[in-house]
């Protein structure tokens, strides 16, 4: 039996008038902060496109983890202070929902 596999996925809807910015401030700097603390071996981003509406664009972030301890200790020890920082940037320009799911295929 292979090792379990688990995602965090991070939905965010960024209003259009920042989109490429925040895209480029995402994958050079939230990322491998996130990515840094151990908590997650990579992570990948997807444009859900169909969901643009011309104010917003929408993406999913998934970080990948190979333990439920790993995104218990991340919620624990880092998350607030990232999401404070993309607030402090960001302000109300984005709205973000979070999941944690298990890999099962």
């Amino acid at each position: 039996m292979g090792k379990e596999s688990f995602i965090y996925n991070v939905t965010v809807k960024v209003a259009a008038g920042i989109g490429n910015e925040w895209l480029q401030w995402l994958q050079k700097e939230h990322i491998p902060e996130v990515t840094a603390t151990g908590c997650f071996s990579h992570a990948i981003v997807l444009h859900l496109f169909e969901m643009d509406d011309g104010e917003s664009c929408t993406y999913a972030i998934q970080y990948y983890t190979d333990s439920i301890k790993n995104q218990e200790r991340y919620i624990a020890q880092f998350a607030n202070g990232l999401r404070q920082k993309s607030f402090d940037r960001w302000g109300d320009k984005f709205v973000a929902f979070r999941t944690f799911m298990k890999v099962v295929n």
